[in-house]
């Protein structure tokens, strides 16, 4: 049993109704460049999303980067989990969000992203950090950073 402490970012409002959305994420590196989606909101991620229905971490994590960046992969290391309190006003729903995240095996670019409405970018480490929205993403980017 791992006893590690899960981190968790965001604050918890005791007033809010929270919706649990459980997501998994990868990191994704090439040449010391890390892959971040840019949302409609403007806001930047890491690649992943929401866990659906009957899925288990492997299927969604595939599924979501066929949908974001158009790749095929196998899943690499299981980075940890990191855990979020945040508030969506696109959607006006506040969210707890365990966020999964895996290091890949390979990755390969050889589709067309399934979803139009994101925006690819390829950063440093440095910058990803900077430009990362939510903590649990920083956190397992620089987890990944630390242990390769």
């Amino acid at each position: 049993m791992n006893s590690e402490k899960i981190p968790t970012f965001g604050e918890k409002s005791n007033d809010a109704d929270y919706k649990v959305r459980l997501g998994v994420y990868a990191i994704v590196e090439k040449n010391q460049q890390f892959c971040l989606i840019q949302a409609p909101n403007k806001g930047f991620f890491l690649p992943g999303g929401e866990i659906e229905a009957g899925e288990n971490h492997e299927q969604a994590l595939k599924r979501e980067l066929l949908e974001e960046i158009g790749a095929t992969c196998e899943i690499g290391d299981f980075l940890g989990q990191a855990d979020e309190y945040f508030y969506s006003s696109h959607r006006d729903q506040h969210y707890y969000n365990p966020a999964f995240i895996y290091s890949l095996a390979t990755v390969v670019f050889d589709k067309t992203p399934l979803e139009d409405f994101n925006q690819i970018y390829w950063f440093d480490y440095e910058e990803a950090m900077e430009k990362l929205k939510r903590g649990s993403h920083k956190w397992g980017l620089e987890k990944f950073h630390n242990a390769f």
